[in-house]
């Protein structure tokens, strides 16, 4: 849900409308969460969840063999996933555009979190910069020196790391 908030914090700085909500699902400690960001150049008026989006993006890698995180992708739709793995290394059907960051290391290399939990949700909001063109690194830089609840520095820099390490494969 963080992350989702910074995300459109920086579109909003770039005179873009916004939206962004989270959906719980079951309650239970430790089930996945699901966070939708709308960003459009004209007012949004739809409040409803995503049911086709444009981006995907996957924090926990384990999801992507637990949960279809590519239904209702649209055919030209991206997915970026916090993982270790090239975009080639990962089996996700017949999407044409994976992105693949290793969110995990630089949250390590940054101090976000711990080595057996970090937080990566700078690291994936600079690598979705990257790929996406949605929002400027420096609209997002602001917005995590503005709105990241702790450590401010290290979750801009780990931002900045993964908009340069950022691997995307497209295939048509």
């Amino acid at each position: 849900m963080v992350a989702s908030q910074i995300l459109v914090e920086a579109a909003f700085r770039e005179g873009k409308y916004v939206q962004a909500f989270p959906y719980f699902g079951v309650e239970r400690r430790g089930a996945p969460v699901t966070a939708f960001a709308k960003v459009d150049d004209n007012p949004i008026r739809d409040r409803s969840e995503i049911y086709t989006p444009d981006y995907v993006l996957v924090l926990d890698p384990s999801l992507v063999t637990v949960v279809n995180v590519i239904e209702g992708l649209k055919e030209d739709g991206m997915v970026l996933v916090n993982t270790e793995k090239s975009p080639d290394e990962l089996e996700l059907g017949e999407v044409r555009k994976v992105a693949t960051v290793d969110g995990t290391s630089i949250a390590i290399e940054h101090g976000l979190g711990s080595k057996t939990a970090p937080i990566v949700n700078s690291a994936i909001l600079g690598a979705f910069a990257k790929v996406s063109g949605l929002v400027s690194l420096d609209s997002l830089i602001d917005s995590i020196l503005e709105s990241a609840p702790a450590k401010k520095k290290e979750n801009a820099a780990a931002a900045k790391d993964a908009y340069e390490k950022v691997e995307v494969r497209s295939s048509q």
